[in-house]
């Protein structure tokens, strides 16, 4: 007899870009507060975003290089990540293993799967989330002799398995920045597939990979 998994939340925040961490626990913030589901959340969503707020200002503060502002923002990064993997615990166990009320919560579950070590797919190396709501990052892999790219992404199937309704795509010259897709739907699943363009033509396009945006 099979058992369900137990839903559990993404918690590698440390890991994460700066930008990443305060993409994702102000989707947190925004989708807990108010939220009949979590009543009595582990973490004071008051304080969170209060401490979201200031990670945002050192982070803009650091860009002049000040080593002292970029160990306050590590610091305040850190106290960020430690709330949101306390919240992340609790809302693992207040949703019962519902995915519906799971992912009201605002966190993503963390992957079951064993991912591969050289990416997401053939070409696409990784998808992050941006720094503003409806954005996406998509990082590619060079492919040799590649003289162009192009991304295409849309809406993911129902049954999320990368089967996708209506495309929109997107020439890219070069892989050593990632590819920005602004626009989106926050709250929706979206799929991305590559193709490079050679000396013999476009080759196929790469398996999809998906990211909800927030």
């Amino acid at each position: 007899m099979s058992q369900t998994k137990t839903i559990k939340p993404f918690e590698a925040f440390g890991g994460l870009p700066d930008v990443d961490v305060v993409t994702r626990g102000t989707a947190v913030v925004t989708k807990m507060t108010g939220n009949s589901n979590f009543q009595t959340p582990a973490v004071d969503l008051v304080g969170l975003k209060a401490d979201i707020d200031a990670l945002s200002v050192l982070m803009a503060e650091s860009l002049d290089g000040s080593k002292k502002v970029i160990a306050e923002k590590n610091k305040q990064k850190d106290v960020v990540v430690k709330k949101l993997r306390l919240l992340g615990r609790y809302v693992e166990v207040t949703c019962k293993n519902d995915m519906a009320i799971f992912m009201s919560s605002g966190f993503e579950p963390a992957s079951t799967s064993k991912a591969r070590p050289q990416g997401l797919s053939q070409n696409i190396r990784s998808l992050d989330h941006g720094a503003n709501s409806g954005d996406i990052a998509v990082r590619l892999k060079a492919v040799r002799e590649a003289s162009s790219y192009e991304v295409r992404y849309a809406p993911a199937g129902a049954d999320n398995s990368g089967t996708a309704l209506v495309w929109t795509t997107k020439t890219v010259t070069g892989v050593k920045t990632p590819v920005t897709v602004t626009g989106l739907k926050p709250g929706t699943t979206y799929a991305f597939q590559v193709r490079s363009l050679g000396k013999s033509g476009y080759s196929n396009w790469s398996d999809a990979a998906t990211l909800m945006c927030t």
